[in-house]
């Protein structure tokens, strides 16, 4: 039982972690008595600062040479954790900087409780992140699961807001079935919940039970699977995408997503790598081809399916599965001593996502607001109506479709040579057809905001936090494609491949 409990100094490793459930409470609280009349942006500034003060503290965390172990090893601390962990505070933050002065009452009843329910679906993604257990696991995607359930459907007086919360609360229980389900096969197995003893029992155990294994990893991989929005697990993302408030719908985007490629990462590498034996030596090898294929349908289905779509929240959802795929194509790609940049390939490209993404999100908020719709036709014309942001839309287009220099296509480029390099040329072919047939819908919101007219009436008002996040999204975009050595070479000085990820 003494394992099980934290003492002063391990609360003080947790720090990042508490500041988000007290900023949370703390906010309930003061929502609570604040009287009506006054701005709930308020709130929106105070949950921003409670998350920066979170990444400052997993800053001061950073950097270790031995990754901090608690709870009897079912929390890790580690700079794999850590990275993560700094990318869904910065989603986070942004996200709520962006929903100041933008969302408002009358759209959104309660606007307050929007800013601070972030706080613990962000804590739930972090636990996920550090987790060194199964249980732990499934406690953190538990806590950002129902969190995000609640926020989807935080304009319960619209239809398809409703409708959008009850397919994703429907859907996401049994996507969490398939995940437990999974796990209590391992538990079966190993008798334990602790990931690296659970992958020491598969390597003693593999040849008398490789059926559970199997049964074991295809469950997890489904459930995770719909938590990335990866095809055929993505049904779910066009109409939520469509029905949620916009930011919402970043937030789902994002940091979700990010969430689920952190576990799926973990669990994938620390409990099914290295599994086998001269009994069942393919085990790996289908492990590895089961992620390919889910990453090569990913891609091919999400791009097809996003041609045809005109509305720009259900065209983003489904550019959202093909992104998933090609993140997916790095923890595909086994390590070795040929290949070891994984885990770069995959956070490079998502830091990258998370700026886009973000951008086009801010700018549809803008646009959309004006326009009271999210169809495509809203951005007719534009470049007339407010040609900044029009040319910010450019650069953000630009590299969501990988066309150089931006952080998307030097993402996808260095994803591409991690699959040469390993010689999957069908799965690299797949990346760059793929990528040739985004630019049809991609170059779409060109096409409307330059060769299309509107009433010239429909004025843009951008809230001066909109504004800013726009820009940061696209300064960012442009740096990553300018100076994209730096951030490389900075994840793998933090990264450490034995210490900080592999649990042992």
């Amino acid at each position: 039982m003494d394992q099980l409990r934290l003492s002063v100094n391990e609360l003080a490793h947790l720090a990042p972690e508490l500041t988000l459930v007290i900023s949370a409470i703390v906010l309930s609280l003061i929502d609570l008595i604040l009287p009506k009349q006054v701005s709930r942006n308020l709130l929106g500034w105070l949950s921003l600062a409670g998350v920066v003060l979170a990444a400052v503290f997993v800053g001061m965390l950073m950097g270790r040479n031995e990754p901090i172990i608690l709870l009897n090893e079912s929390y890790r601390i580690d700079d794999f954790a850590n990275l993560f962990k700094l990318f869904f505070l910065a989603g986070t933050g942004l996200i709520i900087f962006m929903s100041i002065g933008s969302v408002k009452e009358p759209d959104i009843p309660h606007v307050g409780e929007l800013y601070y329910l972030f706080l613990p679906a962000t804590l739930g993604a972090m636990v996920m992140a550090s987790s060194g257990d199964l249980i732990t696991l499934f406690v953190g995607l538990e806590l950002l699961s129902i969190t995000s359930y609640i926020l989807v459907g935080m304009r319960k007086f619209q239809l398809k807001s409703n409708e959008a919360a009850f397919k994703y609360v429907v859907l996401g229980g049994i996507s969490s079935a398939f995940i437990l389900y999974g796990m209590s096969f391992l538990f079966g197995l190993a008798g334990t919940t602790n990931i690296s003893a659970i992958n020491a029992a598969l390597l003693e155990n593999l040849s008398t039970f490789k059926t559970l294994v199997y049964l074991s990893f295809f469950l997890m991989l489904a459930g995770f699977g719909f938590k990335i929005a990866a095809a055929p697990f993505h049904t779910w993302a066009p109409d939520v995408y469509q029905g949620a408030p916009t930011p919402i719908t970043a937030y789902l985007a994002i940091v979700s997503k990010g969430a689920g490629f952190a576990i799926l990462f973990r669990v994938v590498y620390s409990i099914f790598y290295g599994v086998g034996n001269p009994d069942v030596p393919y085990f790996v090898g289908d492990v590895f081809l089961s992620l390919s294929v889910l990453a090569a349908v990913a891609m091919i289905v999400g791009n097809t399916m996003a041609l045809k779509q005109r509305n720009v929240k259900r065209m983003l959802a489904l550019s959202g599965v093909a992104n998933a795929g090609y993140l997916l194509v790095p923890i595909a790609a086994q390590f070795s001593i040929f290949h070891y940049t994984n885990f770069t390939e995959m956070f490079f490209y998502l830091i990258a996502y998370l700026f886009m993404n973000l951008g086009a999100m801010a700018v549809l908020m803008a646009v959309g607001e004006a326009a009271g719709s999210d169809d495509l036709k809203s951005f007719g014309g534009l470049y007339h109506r407010a040609p900044w942001t029009a040319a910010a839309m450019v650069i953000l287009v630009l590299s969501l479709s990988g066309i150089p220099i931006t952080g998307g296509f030097f993402g996808k480029l260095y994803i591409l040579l991690g699959t040469l390099e390993l010689k999957n040329y069908w799965l690299a072919i797949i990346m760059i057809v793929t990528s040739v047939m985004s630019f049809y819908y991609y170059f779409g919101f060109i096409r409307q905001m330059f060769m299309r007219s509107t009433d010239p009436a429909k004025y843009i008002r951008i809230p001066v936090p909109l504004g800013i996040t726009i820009w940061i999204s696209v300064f960012a975009t442009v740096l990553m494609g300018l100076f994209p050595q730096y951030i490389i070479r900075h994840i793998e000085q933090v990264f450490s491949l034995v210490q900080d990820f592999f649990i042992r």
